[in-house]
């Protein structure tokens, strides 16, 4: 086990531009200003698997963290958020505090795709993960006098074209006070978050959110064939894409519940590659601009207890995968 000891040229630049608050906790973390706290949840106290390891032969490499489940996701307004700095400078606060690192990765030594949806992430808008750009790490305070009192802390940090995005996992031990304590603190008071609303133009919800729903889009009946349409917003994506060909685009097929995972993923990503292909043949854009996934029921938009719940789960989104403005 190694002392997270991680200082950048990025990081001590960052530090400099945005100086950070002190926090009210000794296991506190503090945020660049303006950040903006989008979720904050209090789970079970029981056993939780954080990540520990890459995604590699099919499965996920986790640790077993015994105690209270707290996960909260910020939000850092601002473009050119560096993600490799941003999560430097949260590792080189954890060791001020004590933690130890378990294990630290970016998307492609972490797992990409396959890593991202394999771990618990809060849904779109409140968290936004970069499949080309992202940071994980797990890291441990041992506790005293034993185990039992041993404290884990996951970060997942990403960004969009106009944000930085950090989520906090903690499992702390269901006896002790530090999940009332371990504050995140801003140089500001929290403003609130500011993103592009559903019905605003797909390029504008691309640049400040990283996504935004193709909602008008319809599939011929049993099949995973999109229908003769047209669709509005396919025009407005590739006009989008037209004149921002530096931009590249994931275009992701959601479902509900209802089934099995796998099956799901196949299925819309079919869905997904159906919409790609009409994009490319039609609208004339690039292949190497736009590409095509499925994620199943592992990102839901609303809750799949009830029949509107489901159907809006069902729908094809279109992510920005590219980094650099």
């Amino acid at each position: 086990m190694r002392r997270l000891l991680l200082i950048s040229a990025g990081f001590l630049a960052m530090s400099a531009a945005a100086p950070l608050a002190a926090s009210d906790s000794g296991h506190g973390l503090s945020l660049p200003a303006p950040a903006s706290r989008t979720f904050s949840d209090t789970g079970q106290a029981g056993a939780h698997k954080l990540a520990a390891g890459p995604w590699q032969d099919g499965q996920l490499t986790t640790q077993t963290a015994k105690g209270q489940l707290t996960t909260e996701t910020w939000r850092l307004p601002g473009k050119g958020r560096a993600t490799g700095a941003l999560a430097e400078m949260l590792a080189e606060q954890l060791a001020g505090s004590g933690y130890d690192l378990l294990y630290q990765c970016t998307q492609d030594s972490c797992g990409g795709f396959d890593f991202r949806f394999a771990i618990d992430v809060v849904s779109e808008p409140q968290m936004h993960v970069d499949l080309g750009e992202y940071s994980y790490l797990l890291a441990l305070r041992p506790g005293a006098p034993g185990p039992q009192d041993d404290a884990y802390i996951s970060l997942l940090v990403s960004s969009s074209p106009g944000a930085g995005y950090v989520q906090i996992t903690r499992v702390t031990p269901a006896s002790s006070e530090e999940h009332d304590t371990a504050t995140v603190t801003s140089t500001m008071t929290e403003p609130a978050a500011t993103l592009a609303l559903p019905d605003a133009p797909i390029g504008d919800q691309l640049e400040q959110n990283g996504y935004a729903v193709l909602a008008d889009l319809e599939f011929e009946t049993g099949s995973s064939e999109l229908g003769p349409g047209p669709f509005a917003s396919l025009g407005t994506l590739a006009t989008y894409l037209r004149e921002n060909p530096q931009r590249t685009i994931a275009l992701v097929g959601h479902t509900d519940a209802e089934g099995s995972l796998d099956v799901n993923i196949v299925i819309y990503k079919r869905r997904a590659t159906s919409v790609r292909q009409r994009l490319i043949e039609e609208y004339g854009l690039p292949e190497a601009q736009l590409s095509a996934e499925g994620i199943g029921f592992l990102s839901p938009l609303d809750s799949n207890q009830t029949e509107s719940g489901r159907n809006k789960n069902r729908r094809v989104e279109v992510i920005l995968t590219s980094t650099r403005p």
